[in-house]
């Protein structure tokens, strides 16, 4: 995880700013994922407990 990405999450928490902390969450996960899916191009996501559709 980035640094500042880790920043902003730890000071949304300071915050209770939930709307910050899903906002950061969302993009953490979506950074993930296509990150993912640049190193295993034939990676398909599927629903499951750790997966979301996109």
């Amino acid at each position: 995880m980035p640094q500042w990405l880790s920043n902003q999450l730890m000071r949304a928490f300071q915050n209770k700013n939930r709307r910050q902390i899903r906002l950061l969450n969302d993009s953490w996960f979506f950074y993930r994922t296509r990150r993912s899916q640049e190193e295993w191009p034939d990676t398909q996501l599927t629903d499951g407990p750790g997966k979301r559709k996109l």
